[in-house]
C-alpha cells in the first residue's frame, strides 16, 4: 500500500500544473480563493525530505484540528512535529500572531455607523478643504462598522465621473455589506446637484441588484454636509 508521503505517491508543487501551485493561485485569484492548505503550505514555503510542503500543511492542520486550534500550539509542540524545524515553527507562530493582532485591532478600531453625523465626522476634516471632487465610499460590514474608504474617483472642480462599476468592485473586493457614498464640493456648498441625484439613483438602483445597499450619500462642504437620506433624496 502506499503511503502519503511516500516516493511513490509525493508530488511536489513544482511538479504541479502551474494554475494549480498555491502561490501562482494566489497571485492571480487572490487569497480568499485558497483552502486553509495551500495558505498553509505558501507560508511553509518548502516540504521535508518525505513531504511536500502541501502534504506537510495537511498533516499539520489534520493533527492540531485546524487553523483555530493551530492558536493554542505551543513552539515546543510544533518544533517536535517531525517536518517542522524551528525555522518553521516560527514562521508559523508569525503569521498566527500577525493574524491575532490584526483581529484585535480591527475589533477596536472599526467605527461604527448610526447616523450621518457619524459618517460626516470621520471625513470632513479631509474632504472639506480638497480643491477637486473626490468621490468615495465607506465600506461597511453586516453591523455597520466601517472596513475601509475608498477613493472611487478624483474629478474636477465641479464635478466627479463615476461608474457603479469601480464603486461596486471595490465594494466586493472588502466583502462589503452596504456602502455610505461621500463627495466633496470644493465650492464649500453641499447642495446637491442635479447630476449629483441621477448618479445617485443609478447606483442604488445596481445595488440593489447585486446585493450591496447603498445606505446614504453625503455631500461635504466646507465644515458642512448634506445627507441624502435625511433629505429623502434615495
Amino acid at each position: 500500500m502506499i503511503q502519503l508521503g511516500s516516493p511513490e505517491y509525493r508530488v511536489l508543487i513544482k511538479d504541479m500544473p502551474v494554475e494549480l501551485r498555491p502561490r501562482e493561485r494566489l497571485l492571480k485569484e487572490g487569497p480568499q480563493h485558497l483552502s486553509d492548505i495551500e495558505l498553509l503550505a505558501i507560508m511553509l514555503r518548502t516540504g521535508s525530505a518525505r513531504a511536500s510542503a502541501m502534504d506537510l500543511a495537511a498533516a499539520l492542520l489534520g493533527h492540531f484540528g485546524g487553523l483555530k486550534q493551530l492558536l493554542d500550539v505551543s513552539t515546543e509542540e510544533l518544533n517536535s512535529f517531525k517536518g517542522i524545524g524551528p525555522a518553521k515553527a516560527a514562521q508559523i507562530m508569525a503569521a498566527l500572531e500577525l493574524g491575532r493582532r490584526v483581529a484585535v485591532a480591527s475589533a477596536w478600531d472599526r467605527p461604527s455607523i448610526r447616523s450621518p453625523e457619524n459618517a460626516a465626522a470621520l471625513v470632513m476634516e479631509e474632504m472639506r478643504h480638497l480643491d477637486r471632487e473626490h468621490f468615495c465610499a465607506l465600506l461597511l460590514n453586516t453591523k455597520n462598522q466601517v472596513l475601509a474608504r475608498e477613493t472611487i474617483s478624483i474629478g474636477t472642480l465641479n464635478s466627479s465621473a463615476i461608474h457603479p462599476r469601480e464603486l461596486f468592485k471595490a465594494a466586493i473586493r472588502r466583502s462589503a455589506a452596504a456602502v455610505i457614498l461621500v463627495h466633496n464640493h470644493p465650492s464649500g456648498d453641499p447642495t446637491p446637484s442635479q447630476q449629483d441625484i441621477e448618479v445617485t439613483r443609478r447606483l442604488v438602483d445596481a445595488g440593489n441588484i447585486i446585493g450591496i445597499s447603498i445606505l446614504d450619500h453625503l455631500v461635504i462642504g466646507d465644515n458642512k454636509f448634506t445627507s441624502f437620506k435625511a433629505k429623502g433624496l434615495m
